[in-house]
């Protein structure tokens, strides 16, 4: 099943358009997008015998899956090669901080550069469903809702001020979290665990990895992550990029006004930016 969110409506995405919620479940459930995930079970089975009809829509109207997730968890260094590129040594656990919630927003439209050193990093982003905490790896799955496709844009200047470096006010500036076109849901997928995930700049294609290779799998993050703090329902967890970021390259290589960053993960789709001149970080 596919869940959108088109023009701040939850719609059930089918092949001939999608069908809109709140009308087909005759007011059972609201059109907002971020009141599912809190009934996410009696919803899933009511969508699972949906029969309705279907109206095409423009994906220019996608919004974000979960427009407005109470906590946004992002993972750090969670492939071996891009931890390398980056210059660290593979890491015994994954470093772990988060992108403002105000960053967060749909897949396709302007990204606004605010500085010279903007860089691209795809992930797969699980998004919860049910409340988790202190859950185990074999049971982790069972509270995700489904899974999307992010970007974790980053200006690299800011996360690495200070003598401690932060990474999370360069990466939530407005727009540096796009996720999209929609959310999956994990009856969907032949092996959740191993997909395919690919970034192009101008149609350069500048990543391509497998989340089979990650260090720390979504299940071994939810476990992590939710014996610290609950994970509650519309959470988004970015679990990290593989190795082709531009900071990585020689010479480094950054985004710029013009460019268009398509971000790809299999067998869910692909997320588009526009880059845009932005106001200059004053950070």
């Amino acid at each position: 099943m596919r869940i959108a969110n088109v023009a701040g409506r939850l719609t059930v995405v089918t092949p001939s358009g999608g069908i809109d919620v709140e009308r087909a479940s005759g007011g059972r459930f609201a059109a907002d997008p971020a009141a599912v995930y809190a009934r996410w079970a009696e919803f899933t089975a009511w969508a699972a015998v949906l029969d309705g009809d279907a109206t095409p829509f423009d994906e220019t109207d996608l919004g974000a899956p979960s427009p407005r997730p109470a906590q946004v968890f992002a993972v750090g260094l969670n492939y071996g090669a891009h931890a390398l590129e980056a210059g660290y040594d593979i890491p015994e656990v994954p470093i772990t901080f988060t992108k403002f919630p105000t960053c967060i927003t749909g897949p396709h439209g302007e990204l606004p550069i605010p500085g010279d050193s903007v860089d691209w990093e795809v992930e797969l982003v699980a998004v919860v469903g049910t409340r988790a905490d202190h859950v185990t790896t074999d049971d982790a799955w069972s509270h995700i809702a489904g899974l999307t496709v992010g970007q974790d844009y980053s200006e690299r200047r800011v996360q690495t001020l200070g003598q401690s470096p932060q990474f999370s006010l360069g990466k939530s500036f407005p727009g540096f979290g796009p996720t999209g076109p929609w959310l999956v849901t994990l009856d969907e997928f032949d092996d959740v665990d191993d997909l395919a995930l690919d970034c192009t700049v101008n149609g350069e294609v500048m990543q391509s990895g497998r989340t089979r290779d990650m260090l720390m799998s979504v299940p071994a993050l939810v476990s992590r992550l939710s014996a610290v703090c609950p994970l509650l329902p519309g959470d988004l967890i970015f679990t990290g990029t593989p190795d082709g970021v531009g900071s990585g390259r020689t010479p480094p290589v950054f985004l710029r006004p013009g460019d268009e960053v398509v971000s790809t993960v299999e067998g869910i789709g692909a997320i588009r930016q526009r880059c845009v001149v932005g106001v200059h970080a004053a950070v």
